[in-house]
């Protein structure tokens, strides 16, 4: 694979910045009563859509630190298909699919917008379109440079 330019450091400041919004956002998550492992389906679900391997190899490592359940994350790309995600988990990776697809869908469907409406308060919506965007940026970072992937242990799933 051709190695490429590293984007994030190459402007360090800008990067810096987007990390402190990412505080931001993940603190009115939490300020909102959201579950953390519910922002990190929304951040792998967005990279997986998106195909950048570097935030899925952080956020999926995040999410097992957190006490996710490893076979939930192997479903995720078909969570429609299985009932291992609840009503609001569902409605996030739902939402998710669609922001991040904006240049095919246009929009957000009013059924999806009123099902997010009643899986979350105002607050938790708002919190949860942040962080669809702030993910979105990220991949849009670190798919096109293809960082190196860190080591990590073999994961055994029992």
């Amino acid at each position: 694979m051709t190695q490429r330019v590293q984007l994030t450091p190459g402007h360090s400041k800008s990067f810096k910045a987007l990390l402190a919004l990412a505080g931001e956002i993940t603190r009115a998550g939490a300020d909102a009563g959201l579950d953390p492992l519910l922002l990190e389906l929304i951040k792998i679900r967005a990279s997986q859509v998106n195909g950048c391997a570097a935030c899925l190899d952080m956020h999926t490592a995040d999410a097992v630190q957190l006490g996710e359940n490893p076979h939930r994350i192997f479903m995720l790309d078909a969570w429609r298909e299985t009932e291992l995600f609840t009503e609001q988990e569902r409605s996030a990776i739902e939402l998710t699919e669609v922001i991040t697809r904006l240049s095919q869908t246009q929009d957000v469907p009013d059924e999806v917008y009123q099902r997010a409406m009643t899986a979350f308060t105002e607050a938790q919506y708002v919190a949860v379109g942040w962080m669809i965007m702030l993910i979105n940026c990220f991949n849009r970072l670190g798919a096109p440079s293809r960082p190196r992937l860190p080591e990590r242990p073999h994961v055994s799933v029992g």
